[in-house]
């Protein structure tokens, strides 16, 4: 889910064959491209919520994230898998639009998982969409009973988000149910303004995003223009087309570069933040190995983030 487009120099026009692809895709082909940008964008947030937040969305505090690679013969591969304190497995699936067969999905899924490792997990699949949740989350059948949650994000209300001092709460905020859209979309844009430079186009740039799935671009546009320094942002080269263009940035992005690489992309941006905060910057030459390892690996080094003693130790 995150809109990352390759920066373009000032004066550089986009290349017309990528626009001209981008136009000629089919309208699903175009659409699966923006859920896997908004999959990765809400999934990066969604990993570093606090344990309350986290709580509140699932039920469930997890304390550390899995490796969600299923060794399946159609290699499934899960949208998160947590484990609490007290070794219970949390499976997330991230959801934005209704699917008949979603039970039977989360019953294959739950299966997997117990294959992998010994035991079943808590399920819920959190829903983001814009329509009204009409899935079921129960499958029965002979002697087979299944269930699953389901949640709707917007059942919860954003104001807790809105006024926590942490920038991931204020962004997930837009997902949840909002009273005074503008007002909720200025009291987050003035949050984002206090942040730092690189924090604070990074956090405007996954609002954006998000925000696409509640039609709030246009209001984030306007609020933004109130305030100098997002304004400034706005008028980035690269997050200038994301305003003029809403997420096509990202959906380009993906037809020129593909989704692995997307994806690659999003696990490096969230693994390089990590390792910032808990050993302060990498040299030139450590960030360039990093940024040349595959997405699976790239989230193997983040679960073992918080257990390791050095980056020599986390990189091993």
């Amino acid at each position: 889910m995150n809109g990352r487009g390759r920066e373009i120099a000032p004066g550089r026009s986009r290349s017309p064959k990528i626009h001209e692809n981008f136009a000629a895709a089919p309208h699903y082909l175009r659409g699966r491209f923006f859920l896997h940008e908004y999959d990765i964008t809400l999934k990066n947030v969604l990993r570093r919520l606090t344990g309350t937040v986290l709580r509140d969305l699932t039920g469930f505090a997890v304390t550390r994230w899995h490796n969600t690679e299923l060794p399946e013969v159609q290699n499934r591969r899960l949208d998160m898998l947590g484990e609490t304190a007290d070794g219970t497995l949390v499976h997330i699936e991230l959801q934005s639009t209704n699917q008949a067969g979603m039970p039977l999905r989360m019953l294959e899924y739950a299966a997997a998982i117990f294959r992998q490792f010994g035991r079943f997990p808590e399920q819920i699949v959190l829903y983001v969409g814009a329509a009204k949740l009409r899935m079921t989350g129960r499958l029965s059948g002979g002697n087979l009973q299944f269930r699953c949650r389901m949640v709707d994000i917007r059942e919860l209300d954003a104001e807790r988000l809105i006024a926590g001092g942490r920038i991931e709460d204020n962004v997930l905020a837009v997902l949840l149910r909002l009273g005074d859209e503008g007002e909720a979309v200025r009291r987050i844009l003035k949050r984002i303004a206090r942040c730092g430079p690189r924090r604070r186009t990074e956090s405007l740039r996954e609002l954006m995003l998000l925000a696409g799935l509640r039609d709030l671009g246009p209001t984030i546009e306007r609020e933004a223009k109130q305030m100098p320094i997002l304004n400034d942002i706005m008028d980035h080269p690269v997050l200038g087309r994301e305003r003029k263009r809403g997420i096509e940035i990202g959906l380009e992005k993906g037809l020129e570069r593909g989704l692995a690489k997307g994806r690659q992309e999003g696990e490096l941006l969230l693994l390089m933040r990590q390792i910032n905060q808990r050993f302060g910057p990498v040299t030139a030459p450590v960030r360039k190995r990093i940024e040349a390892l595959p997405a699976a690996r790239l989230e193997k080094i983040g679960l073992r983030l918080l257990d390791a003693h050095s980056l020599d130790e986390l990189l091993r």
